[in-house]
């Protein structure tokens, strides 16, 4: 239906109304709240838009300008040419979910796939097609965990990202739900075992940990955790590429395993968007939110995929369902799988292996520099580790800037008890090289002889 608006219309429109004007339907608007026309300058030429927009562009700095070892829970990852080639096919490029299978079997076949895919590295058996991120995967979980267990406290660790943990506060309270969080050993920066123990009680709904946690630290005694929660669930935190060298978190009795997704197939982004993973036992598969892409056959006997269990509160009552998350990160979970696939299990090791080694090695150059102790915790980490310094972080941050660096995430605000400590992280995408540049840097920053110095103030 063609629709092109015209006065007689709107006159029609507001004498439906009992109007006379547009200014008596926005009567009600004060006059001060109004905006009398847009202050927009001329138009320009398509050419000029788009130098105009370069201009304002090129005063971003990104990970490609500047050596970056950014990381907590973002990490900056290759991501191959295959990924948008494939994702940036137009049968595939929209962020939404297909709603009518008949015409949307390549994507859906897709989905079913990446099911498949997280389902192989966690070891679990089923997974829906992915939630926001990686904090509201979490808090999804635990809320299928009050669900299942029909109780209402969830123990969680200190050493886990602050703002994921914000995420989950949020969700939470509004349930009633209690969160106690358990500190970590300050010798090893791993999940105090003691504490986690006492925590749990008979009210106890899950316990979430995380394998690498915040700090990069590697949970060294999960094989037999499970024996000490009883019923009460376990929920595991983990990083994907993490999982081509560690054991399936299914291995050691994980209930859910979430995680976020963007080590795999997507850039940073400035932070977003991003995808959040989520896998469970069968058992629970009816408590688990989001969607289902399921295999079937249809009316002619030919292979279907088809959305095969939508727990939301836009298909079933409110009351019946699981969230009120009502879509999925359709296209950045495509880019996982894809990201997966290209690289298949042998890729996924060594990329995990490379990213290790890398951090193992910048943590013995820099604990050798006068001034830095690396890594501060007594324990096995995978790709990041916390960093303590004689300086003050704020200032060397400014500094490393100075030197096209982006150091790493600070500590200081969110674990001041730590003094003054930053974290450090690698991925296969760092040569030698790049860690040695650091570490110069570093060194130079602690003996005075950077550039920074002959400037005055930072």
């Amino acid at each position: 239906m063609q629709f092109l608006p015209n006065e007689s219309m709107v006159d029609a429109m507001l004498e439906e109304m009992g109007l006379t004007s547009i200014d008596d339907l926005y009567a009600d608007v004060p006059e001060s709240v109004r905006i009398d026309g847009l202050k927009l300058p001329p138009g320009m030429p398509e050419q000029e838009v788009a130098a105009e927009v370069e201009g304002l562009l090129s005063d971003n700095v990104t990970t490609q300008d500047f050596l970056s070892f950014l990381g907590g829970g973002m990490y900056d990852h290759y991501v191959p040419a295959t990924v948008p080639a494939l994702a940036g096919r137009a049968e595939f490029y929209t962020s939404y979910t297909p709603y009518q299978p008949e015409t949307s079997q390549g994507m859906l076949q897709a989905m079913f796939e990446y099911q498949s895919l997280v389902c192989a590295i966690t070891g679990m058996d089923v997974s829906n097609i992915s939630m926001y991120d990686g904090a509201t995967a979490l808090a999804e979980a635990a809320l299928m965990a009050v669900r299942v267990t029909r109780k209402e406290k969830v123990v969680v660790p200190v050493a886990m990202d602050p703002e994921k943990r914000s995420v989950l506060g949020n969700y939470l309270y509004g349930a009633g739900i209690e969160v106690v969080d358990v500190d970590y050993h300050p010798d090893t920066g791993q999940l105090n075992r003691d504490l986690l123990v006492r925590a749990v009680d008979e009210d106890t709904a899950a316990v979430y940990i995380e394998n690498p946690n915040y700090f990069g630290c590697l949970e060294e005694t999960l094989a037999d955790i499970k024996d000490d929660l009883g019923k009460t669930l376990l929920m595991v935190g983990t990083n994907p590429v993490a999982l081509g060298i560690l054991r399936p978190p299914a291995d050691f009795g994980a209930d859910i395993v979430v995680g976020d997704g963007q080590p795999l197939g997507n850039p940073l982004n400035y932070g977003g968007p991003t995808l959040g993973f989520f896998a469970t036992r069968r058992s629970y598969t009816r408590q688990m939110p989001g969607r289902i892409i399921g295999l079937t056959k249809d009316a002619h006997g030919n292979r279907a995929f088809h959305m095969a269990l939508q727990t939301r509160e836009q298909h079933i009552r409110r009351s019946k369902a699981t969230s009120n998350i009502c879509t999925n990160e359709n296209l950045n979970a495509l880019a996982f799988a894809i990201h997966l696939a290209t690289i298949g299990k042998g890729g996924l090791v060594r990329m995990a292996q490379a990213s290790a080694n890398r951090a193992h090695r910048l943590a013995l150059a820099i604990d050798a520099i006068d001034g830095f102790k690396a890594p501060l915790f007594k324990s096995s980490f995978f790709n990041e580790f916390v960093v303590v310094t004689d300086h003050e972080v704020g200032e060397l941050t400014a500094a490393m800037l100075m030197e096209d660096i982006f150091l790493g995430v600070p500590l200081t605000h969110d674990f001041p008890d730590l003094g003054e400590a930053f974290m450090l992280a690698t991925t296969e995408r760092h040569t030698g090289a790049d860690l040695d540049d650091l570490a110069v840097a570093l060194k130079a920053f602690n003996d005075g002889n950077g550039n920074w110095f002959a400037g005055g103030d930072l």
